[in-house]
């Protein structure tokens, strides 16, 4: 057994998902630092508008740094924000290629975004998702209340 099999439980294809998604987190710290520092060699007096945008991509990144770091540790709550971190992504290359003609960075801007959302709805994350058990359909493991209805399950097992 894999070191990153005892760390996660969750599948690879949301470890993946996980790295894909702490991409744009970390471009946007770094937008953030490149802001700052031109500010500063610029005009170190002028206006505090500049922190304010500072601020904005800083926190908007390490949220999605927590979003990525959430998939790496096989935490069911990050999918749902790292999909539309993903969706977010497929927008933002499309404009760059069609609109702003940077096809150069819209591209693979695209291909990251869909790869997070195609390797979050494959069968293992789904599974992941929903606490389903070996042989288990998905309905089944919904009906039985997925991992909350599996964690319920073992504290009354213990009881």
């Amino acid at each position: 057994m894999a070191l990153a099999d005892k760390i996660s439980p969750a599948p690879r294809e949301v470890r993946y998902a996980g790295v894909l998604t702490a991409l744009p987190g970390f471009a946007l710290i770094a937008i953030g630092v490149v802001l700052a520092v031109e500010h500063a060699a610029s005009e170190p007096m002028s206006g505090n508008n500049i922190y304010a945008e500072v601020a904005y991509y800083v926190v908007l990144g390490l949220g999605v740094l927590a979003c990525a770091t959430g998939l790496l540790l096989g935490k069911t709550w990050a999918r749902s924000p790292s999909l539309v971190v993903g969706l977010l992504l497929i927008g933002i290359g499309w404009y760059a290629t069609g609109p702003s003609d940077q096809a150069g960075f819209g591209v693979p801007i695209m291909i990251a975004g869909a790869a997070v959302v195609v390797l979050l709805f494959r069968r293992p994350s789904r599974a992941w998702a929903l606490g389903q058990r070996e042989g288990e359909t998905e309905e089944e493991a919904s009906r039985r209340g997925g991992l909350e209805g599996r964690a319920a399950e073992r504290e009354q097992d213990e009881k």
